[in-house]
């Protein structure tokens, strides 16, 4: 079975890496999803992002899990992919009561479930407080992988 692990991952975050290693253990194939929205700015080009996430993803042996870029609708991908399931994480009630409202539209509008998984002890990271303290010029080595570290650098 495939999955889609969608989000802007700017940056990818440890927190995204404990979610996306949790999912390769359920599923054949994880496409992580680089989702470009055209109304909001990246902070780090897409293909840069790509580029550090296909090395996390390899110096983690993740070797069911491949990077793409999306520029239009989850459940389009997924109908591309072949993906039945969604992969969401959940840091709080906050990002359930969110997650679960497109979680719903996605399964009445392209037949695809969503999976939640917990964020654990990364709950606490969000790639836009990263970025705040990176740019504030705070020590960010926990919270990020050193393949985004380098990006940044």
């Amino acid at each position: 079975m495939n999955a889609i692990y969608a989000g802007s991952f700017d940056p990818f975050t440890n927190g995204h890496l404990h979610v996306l290693t949790q999912a390769c253990e359920l599923f054949d194939k994880v496409y992580v999803a680089i989702a470009v929205n055209s109304e909001k700015s990246r902070k780090i080009d897409k293909d840069v992002m790509k580029n550090a996430i296909e090395k996390i993803i390899k110096s983690n042996k993740l070797a069911n899990a491949e990077v793409v870029v999306l520029e239009g609708l989850t459940v389009d991908l997924a109908k591309e992919k072949n993906a039945k399931f969604l992969i969401r994480g959940l840091r709080n009630g906050t990002d359930y009561e969110y997650e679960e409202n497109l979680a719903v539209v996605n399964s009445k509008i392209a037949g695809v479930e969503t999976i939640y998984f917990r964020a654990g002890e990364t709950a606490h990271i969000s790639s836009s407080v990263v970025m705040e303290l990176y740019n504030y010029g705070k020590d960010i080595t926990k919270w990020v992988p050193k393949e985004v570290l380098e990006v940044l650098k």
